[in-house]
């Protein structure tokens, strides 16, 4: 991420302890509070260009600084970014020990500037898988930055949403076993309080890049009622204007919530 500060106002409250927002009413026009974004395209662009794939995931970093600022100079509360999924631990040991290397890389030099400029940053999915020193790094930079509220920054690494439901129906289990859960009272809101996302408001828009157009695992509870949009851009190539151009699109659309004829 730059050095320049973000200029909007505080836009997003810090995490709640439990539970979702709830949507906004059907129809409400405005931006989102919460984007997710999955970066997609690294390899291709590489590939396009030539290059090694490590520097494809290189260029993926520095698109990241440019997508966190944009989404703050946006006045956008809520960023999810989808960077490593639990899929991606199948491809080569290479590739991996590439991405992981990026990614302490990126806590160790990003950590003061994200706290300098408002960013609070979290990490959802199962980091222990990436060994004690990340896991280390991780909770150091959550904690250097855990009361800042301009910009909530959840990255989501070894991450998978089926994974992440089965996780909390065992959790739900465990709880109506040892009879500290009436299944009675199991509904949405129990699922959701006991997801990795507790707390976070549900995700308006989600952005993929490269054209291609699935969520390949990505939220998919917390997704029920987003708004997608699809760009033909690949993720190192992403500027401020592709993020303004998903913003209009999703500006253009009117939300229903399952209310009201289409």
């Amino acid at each position: 991420m730059s050095a320049a500060p973000l200029n909007q106002p505080a836009a997003g409250a810090a995490f709640a302890a439990s539970g979702t927002a709830s949507p906004s009413p059907a129809g409400s026009t405005g931006d989102p509070v919460h984007v997710g974004l999955i970066m997609d395209g690294n390899r291709r662009w590489a590939r396009n260009r030539a290059l090694p794939r490590a520097l494809g995931h290189k260029a993926g970093v520095e698109a990241v600084r440019r997508a966190v600022q944009a989404c703050a100079d946006a006045g956008i509360g809520w960023l999810t970014l989808f960077a490593f999924s639990s899929e991606n631990w199948q491809r080569s040991a290479d590739e991996v020990r590439d991405l992981t290397g990026l990614l302490r890389l990126y806590l160790r030099h990003e950590v003061n500037t994200l706290a300098k400029n408002g960013v609070r940053l979290r990490v959802i999915g199962e980091r222990e898988r990436f060994g004690r020193e990340t896991m280390a790094a991780i909770a150091e930079a959550e904690a250097a930055t855990a009361h800042n509220t301009r910009l909530n920054l959840t990255v989501a690494l070894s991450y998978g949403a089926r994974a992440e439901i089965a996780a909390a129906t065992r959790a739900i289990a465990a709880e109506v076993a040892a009879g500290t859960l009436d299944p009675a009272a199991v509904d949405e809101a129990a699922i959701a309080a006991r997801l990795s996302t507790a707390g976070m408001p549900d995700p308006d828009l989600i952005i993929r890049t490269s054209g291609e157009q699935r969520l390949s695992n990505f939220l998919l509870w917390q997704a029920a009622y987003a708004e997608f949009v699809f760009l033909d851009v690949l993720w190192p190539d992403f500027e401020a204007a592709h993020l303004d151009q998903a913003l209009t699109e999703y500006r253009r659309r009117a939300r229903r919530f399952g209310v009201g004829a289409g």
